[in-house]
C-alpha cells in the first residue's frame, strides 16, 4: 500500500527511468526547513478532505479515517517521534507517506483535486496570517510598555533635536508617543496585508483548476479565508502577500533601529540621558567598566537582515513566468527568518521599554544648551506685532550675543535683551524658560505635558479597542 512512497521518484510518477542522484535530493529538499509548516498543513488537508467528504467525492469513512490518521501525526511530530525523510523531499509528502501508513487507500485519497502547489500556498498563507495575528498582539504589548514609560515622563524636559543640534524643548514623554504612533501605524500596515494575505488558494490544483466538483467556498469558510484567489494561475504563482508582509516587517524594524539608534546613543556616558537594565546589555572582554547596549545594537543589525529579507523575496519573483516554478521553494527560509527576527525583537524591546531608566537632570541641562528657548523668543515677538522675519533676525542677533557672553537667552537682563527689539518686556522671561517653551505648545501633537496626557489617553483606548 505504500510501495510508492519508497522513492521520491515514484512518489511523483512512475515517468522517471533512473533515481534521482544524492545530490539533487539535498539541493532540491525542502523538508528540513518546511516542516515548521506542518501543523498548517495538516489543517488544510483535514479541510479539504471534509470538502471532499461534503460533495461525495471520497466517502464519509475515508474522512474518518483521514482524520484518524492526523491526529496520530500531529502527536508524534508534538511529541518529536516523527520521522522527517529527505527522499521525500518536503513537508507534505513526509505527512502523506505517514498518513497512508497508518489508513491505507484513504490517505491515499487525500489528495484528490488538489496539487502541492496549491497545498504549499495555502500552509504559508495560514503561517502568514497567524504570524501577523502574533506581531500585531506583540506591537500591542511594545506600544503599551512605551505608553507605560511615557506617562512616567509625561513633564520630564529633554532637548528635542533636528539635524542632532539642540532645537526646541520637549517632553520625554512626548518623544516616546512619537515611537507609539510609528508602531501603531505598523499595526495598521501588518492588519491590511492581513487581507489579502487571507484568500484560499486551495482547489487550483495544480495551476489550471482540477475536474472533480470540489467547492472552494467550504473550504476557505472553515479555515477562516474571506475569499478564494479567483484567478488559479495566480492563486499558486504569486508571493505577493509574502513580499507584503516583509515589506511591512522591514518598515516596522526600521522603526525599531531608528529608536535603538537613540537609545544607544542616549545611553553613552558622554550624553547619559538614560540607563538600560544590564540584562540588555554586556562587558567588554577587556574594558572591566564598559557597558555596551547590545540589545538596541544588534536590532540595528537585524534590521538589515530583514531588508536583505524583501529584496530576496523581489528577486525571486521578479522573472517567473506562470505559473508556478521551483523557485518558489526559496521564499520559506527568508520568510521564516523574518518573522522569528520580528517576533523577537518586539519580545524583546517590550521587555527593555520596562528597563529604561531616565536620567532628568540630565537631560534638562542638554535642553539648556544651543538656546533651545530662541524660537520662543521669536513668537514672543510676533506675538507683539514684529512681522516674523524681523524677529527671526532679532533672535539671532540676541544668540550671537549669547555666544559672545558665554550665557543662555534667560540670562540676559531685560536691558540687554530690549537692546535688540523694543518690545520686549518683563513678561518675555515667562517664555524663556523650559519650563514656560514646553507648557506653551499646547495643542493636538504638541509637546505640552497637558497635550502629553491627553495623547496618553488616546492611545490607551486604541489598546483598550
Amino acid at each position: 500500500m505504500n510501495e510508492q512512497f519508497s522513492k521520491k521518484a515514484e512518489a511523483w510518477s512512475a515517468r522517471f527511468s533512473e533515481p534521482v542522484s544524492d545530490l539533487v535530493k539535498r539541493y532540491t529538499a525542502s523538508v528540513f526547513f518546511d516542516k515548521r509548516l506542518a501543523m498548517f498543513d495538516i489543517e488544510g488537508s483535514l479541510a479539504h478532505a471534509e470538502m471532499l467528504a461534503a460533495q461525495g467525492i471520497i466517502s464519509a469513512a475515508d474522512r474518518a479515517e483521514i482524520e484518524r490518521g492526523m491526529a496520530q501525526i500531529k502527536s508524534e511530530i508534538e511529541a518529536g517521534s516523527f520521522e522527517w525523510l529527505l527522499d521525500l523531499e518536503d513537508v507534505h509528502l513526509n505527512i502523506e507517506k505517514r498518513l497512508t501508513e497508518l489508513v491505507g487507500d484513504a490517505g491515499k485519497r487525500l489528495h484528490t483535486g488538489r496539487s502541492r502547489n496549491d497545498q504549499v500556498a495555502t500552509d504559508i498563507r495560514l503561517y502568514v496570517r497567524a504570524a501577523i495575528d502574533d506581531v500585531v498582539v506583540l506591537l500591542h504589548q511594545l506600544r503599551g510598555a512605551l505608553t507605560d514609560l511615557a506617562e512616567r515622563h509625561y513633564d520630564t524636559i529633554m532637548p528635542g533635536f533636528t539635524h542632532l543640534q539642540v532645537a526646541q524643548p520637549i517632553t520625554f514623554g512626548h518623544h516616546m508617543l512619537a515611537y507609539v504612533e510609528m508602531f501603531g501605524r505598523d499595526a495598521e500596515r501588518m492588519l491590511d496585508a492581513r487581507r489579502r494575505v487571507n484568500r484560499l488558494p486551495l482547489g487550483a490544483a495544480a495551476l489550471a483548476g482540477t475536474t472533480f466538483p470540489i467547492d472552494r467556498l467550504r473550504v476557505a469558510k472553515t479555515l477562516g479565508f474571506e475569499d478564494v484567489c479567483h484567478n488559479s494561475l495566480d492563486a499558486v504563482s504569486d508571493r505577493d502577500f509574502a513580499i507584503e508582509f516583509t515589506a511591512a516587517a522591514a518598515v516596522l524594524m526600521m522603526h525599531v533601529s531608528r529608536m535603538s539608534e537613540e537609545l544607544v546613543m542616549w545611553i553613552s556616558p558622554r550624553i547619559g540621558f538614560i540607563d538600560i537594565a544590564d540584562r540588555f546589555c554586556t562587558g567588554s572582554s577587556i574594558m572591566p567598566q564598559k557597558k555596551n547596549p547590545d540589545v538596541p545594537e544588534l536590532a540595528r543589525g537585524k534590521t538589515g537582515r530583514v531588508y536583505g529579507h524583501l529584496t530576496a523575496l523581489l528577486t525571486l519573483m521578479k522573472g517567473q513566468p506562470l505559473a508556478y516554478n521551483k523557485d518558489n521553494q526559496e521564499d520559506k527560509e527568508p520568510l521564516f527568518d523574518t518573522v522569528d527576527t520580528v517576533l523577537d525583537t518586539l519580545r524583546i524591546f517590550t521587555d527593555m521599554a520596562g528597563g529604561i531608566t531616565v536620567k532628568a537632570e540630565n537631560m534638562r541641562a542638554a535642553a539648556l544648551q544651543g538656546y533651545a528657548t530662541a524660537t520662543d523668543l521669536a513668537d514672543y515677538l510676533v506675538k507683539k506685532g514684529l512681522p516674523f522675519r524681523d524677529a527671526h533676525e532679532a533672535v539671532a542677533h540676541a544668540v550671537r550675543a549669547c555666544d559672545l557672553a558665554g550665557c543662555d537667552l534667560s540670562e540676559m537682563s531685560l536691558e540687554t535683551l530690549r537692546g535688540f527689539s523694543p518690545l520686549i518686556g518683563d513678561d518675555v522671561f515667562a517664555v524663556l524658560t523650559l519650563e514656560g517653551s514646553v507648557a506653551a505648545r499646547d495643542h493636538v501633537g504638541g509637546t505640552a505635558p497637558n497635550q502629553v496626557r491627553r495623547a496618553i489617553e488616546r492611545v490607551r483606548g486604541q489598546l483598550k479597542g
